[in-house]
């Protein structure tokens, strides 16, 4: 994958060696590198795939690694 081999953050999560579906807000933020208010916001806003589950507010691995795609294709190149 090419965005692995230039040290891309969420492409090297993307690889998930840890074996989790989920992340949370807060690091999803550190992914994205915005903050965790932006990142709450966003989900808040439907921005942000996001499911709560009891008190806690996860966001699913394929999804967010999805909508980046879609945002990447749209980009000009």
């Amino acid at each position: 994958m090419q965005e692995e081999r230039n040290g891309s953050p969420v492409a090297a999560a993307a690889g998930g060696g840890d074996g989790r579906l989920t992340w949370t807000i807060s690091e999803v933020a550190e992914l994205l590198g915005i903050s965790k208010d932006s990142a709450y916001e966003a989900a808040h806003r439907g921005e942000l795939p996001a499911q709560v589950i009891g008190r806690r507010v996860l966001v699913p691995r394929v999804a967010l690694l999805r909508l980046l795609e879609g945002t990447r294709e749209r980009e000009p190149s």
